[in-house]
């Protein structure tokens, strides 16, 4: 078998790259030591905006606001986009990044911890990416389900956890012990909801796509 980061190196050494604006927020992000998504990440992002074509997205982890860019990029001219981050030194660079570069007005930020804000929102997104702190992706489910629609789809970034998901909670640092575990009863949920239909991927540091039924 092919090394998979040689393979995942090859993969991304095809694609042909953003507009120059995400590519130099991106730039300036790794610069700054601010997470944002891997580069085959972006690329099935920007694959599902053409191909499911959501009207109402929904993003809970904003950061500085890369990726809702990149969706607010590549999806349709009439799509809206609400993003939630709590980190208050992000915020402000969201925020700008939002006016130099949101000029169709799509991007919507709210800020706040997430678990609240997400008790305030009525039904009607089409679709959610989930990119926030990973150990509260089991807690934000219940109401992500509640707002999202039949036929929506749910998408979660970084959920193998660098590979230390596979790994018994015993060789996992004591700290991530708690993350480990809400992560890996995030899968088992994922796979065995009946209002769900999940499928993991390698995407990055691991994607799942969940359709609700």
């Amino acid at each position: 078998m092919v090394e998979q980061d040689r393979m995942t190196a090859f993969i991304n050494s095809l694609d042909p790259g953003n507009t120059p604006y995400l590519d130099e927020l991106e730039r300036k992000a790794k610069e700054d030591d601010v997470p944002i998504i891997r580069k085959d990440t972006q690329a099935l992002l920007k694959f599902l905006m053409v191909q499911s074509k959501p009207k109402n997205i929904l993003e809970v982890g904003c950061a500085v606001g890369f990726s809702a860019l990149l969706m607010a990029e590549y999806s349709s001219a009439d799509t809206k986009i609400t993003t939630i981050e709590k980190y208050e030194k992000r915020i402000p660079i969201a925020r700008q990044n939002f006016i130099q570069y949101d000029t169709n007005n799509k991007i919507t930020l709210m800020e706040g911890d997430a678990t609240e804000i997400l008790k305030t929102l009525s039904p009607g997104y089409d679709f959610i990416f989930m990119d926030a702190a990973k150990g509260q992706y089991i807690n934000f489910l219940p109401d992500c389900l509640r707002i999202l629609n039949k036929g929506g789809l749910l998408v979660s970034d970084n959920v193998l956890q660098d590979g230390d998901v596979i790994e018994s909670r015993f060789a996992v640092t004591r700290r991530d012990r708690t993350i480990h575990a809400r992560m890996r009863e995030y899968l088992y949920e994922l796979k065995h909801n009946d209002a769900l239909n999940t499928v993991i991927l390698t995407v990055g540091d691991g994607m799942t796509l969940s359709v609700k039924l």
